[in-house]
């Protein structure tokens, strides 16, 4: 049987998916109550999911008309992802360079056993997107928060201000879960090997493993039809 569905992730995943395939374009109105009754939902998660794309920096207010999505392009996307798979390779290469403590590497052992656990059944369901979103923040944040050097939380906090920068800006096709199934899973095994290089004390692979699952992002180009047409 099918997971229920919870609206606060779905709605955003939608709405970003929408305006990275053209659906939504700038210059269009969002707002609350008729994107609320398209996708099915009640008008709070429209509104918490406008907020959250807002602060991405993904769309803009219209004061008391609703938003509108930003202008962006493939160079502004790209440059963005880069700068993240810079700062989460150094990040990677810090925590090799002085070794997790048993506390940490347990704990990224456990998240990443929480997403062995997603994948385990050998498909997705429309429920797993919020489990999904959960291991991939707390793989990153870990990651990030263990590297001992909050200058890179820092520059990272302000990078994810730009449209799709965010290790949790998904822009997913729920409509081919097979095919983000795939995705996902090559993210997750590269999440993997990115632990083992950290614990062997490899910071070069770690940080070049790192660099690479970033750059996985740029490579899914059909994520953006629209920007990268």
């Amino acid at each position: 049987m099918e997971k229920p569905a919870k609206p606060g992730q779905q709605v955003l995943v939608a709405l970003r998916r929408m305006i990275a395939d053209g659906t939504i374009k700038p210059g269009d109105r969002i707002a609350e109550i008729p994107t609320a009754e398209a996708l099915g939902v009640s008008r709070m998660p429209v509104r918490t999911a406008l907020r959250a794309l807002e602060h991405e920096g993904l769309v803009v207010k219209l004061g008391a008309r609703g938003y509108t999505p930003r202008p962006v392009d493939a160079d502004a996307i790209t440059g963005a992802i880069e700068v993240r798979g810079a700062l989460e390779g150094l990040a990677a290469r810090r925590l090799a360079e002085r070794r997790p403590t048993a506390q940490e590497e347990a704990r990224l052992a456990a998240i990443l056993a929480d997403g062995d656990a997603l994948f385990a059944k050998g498909y997705l369901e429309n429920g797993d997107l919020d489990g999904f979103y959960r291991y991939n923040l707390a793989f990153h944040d870990l990651l990030i928060a263990a590297s001992g050097n909050p200058s890179i939380e820092l520059a990272l906090t302000r990078n994810n201000h730009l449209p799709f920068a965010s290790a949790a800006a998904l822009a997913l096709d729920w409509d081919d879960l097979e095919g983000e199934y795939r995705h996902l899973l090559a993210a997750h095994r590269e999440h993997h090997a990115v632990f083992q290089a950290i614990r062997s004390g490899d910071a070069d692979q770690a940080e070049r493993l790192m660099r690479g699952h970033a750059g996985a992002a740029i490579a899914n180009r059909k994520a953006f039809r629209m920007l990268t047409a």
